[in-house]
């Protein structure tokens, strides 16, 4: 009877241990001396993305036909619609262009930033020799969910890594499958996705790496916590339902 409560026992604890490879991230990154990163990354401007444009010269009166006027986007001064992004900058249109002031309609749709400030700058040289152009992604979002402290993030400097999303949203939890990180993503109107391990160091060399506008960051519980969810969390619980029910049959036997 001792013997078979001990081996219980045993395989009670040691079932409830998770292992190195389940929590540890960079497993095996001892064999990376260096390698080219990915880091040249720009995000792509889409379809309801705001931006924020902004205009420069030595002389403020030349520039002024080119700036938004946002106190009458916003309905005014003060009040709630100065803190709407969408008020105080320029709503990439579904198809795919901006309104802008004297210029008129211009195509933004998967330019990159930089690529866009080079064309406004080169439009914008023929009427300000001197103009410098700046612009913002101002509404760019990351949602994460899963095994982490789920929320949605802000990202004002437009470059987020998977790996500083999850750690803004407090990391994977114990619960949490770290070789299996999903990525949802939205490429002009189709839906598609992939997949992450956080455990390996491949993960640098991953093209998902780097996250986009409007990416879903999704963290799968492990299957303990999935059976944890149900009347017999798990096959740990059967065999203490059973060492139960056989500790009372010998006890009122004996």
């Amino acid at each position: 009877m001792k013997k078979f409560f001990f081996v219980i026992l045993s395989l009670l604890i040691f079932s409830s241990c998770s292992t190195r490879k389940e929590i540890v991230y960079f497993q095996d990154i001892e064999r990376i001396k260096s390698f080219d990163s990915l880091r040249k990354f720009e995000s792509r401007i889409e379809i309801n993305d705001v931006l924020n444009i902004n205009v420069s010269s030595l002389n403020d009166e030349v520039i002024e036909p080119f700036q938004m006027d946002v106190s009458r986007q916003s309905g005014g001064s003060g009040g709630a619609g100065n803190n709407n992004a969408a008020l105080q900058g320029y709503l990439v249109d579904v198809d795919g262009t901006i309104q802008f002031p004297v210029l008129g309609k211009i195509k933004v749709e998967n330019l990159t930033r930089g690529q866009l400030e080079e064309d406004l700058t080169r439009r914008l040289r023929e009427y300000v020799t001197d103009a410098v152009v700046r612009v913002r992604i101002v509404n760019f979002k990351i949602t994460v969910l899963g095994e982490t402290g789920s929320s949605v993030i802000n990202v004002p400097d437009e470059r987020i890594s998977v790996l500083q999303a999850i750690a803004m949203a407090g990391d994977v939890t114990y619960d949490g499958k770290r070789d299996n990180i999903l990525i949802i993503r939205d490429n002009n109107g189709k839906l598609s996705y992939g997949r992450i391990d956080l455990t390996s160091s491949e993960v640098f060399n991953n093209p998902f790496y780097y996250l986009k506008q409007n990416d879903i960051v999704y963290v799968e519980p492990t299957y303990r916590k999935v059976k944890s969810a149900g009347f017999i969390t798990s096959w740990q619980g059967v065999v203490s339902i059973v060492t139960t029910v056989f500790g009372l049959v010998v006890l009122f036997t004996r």
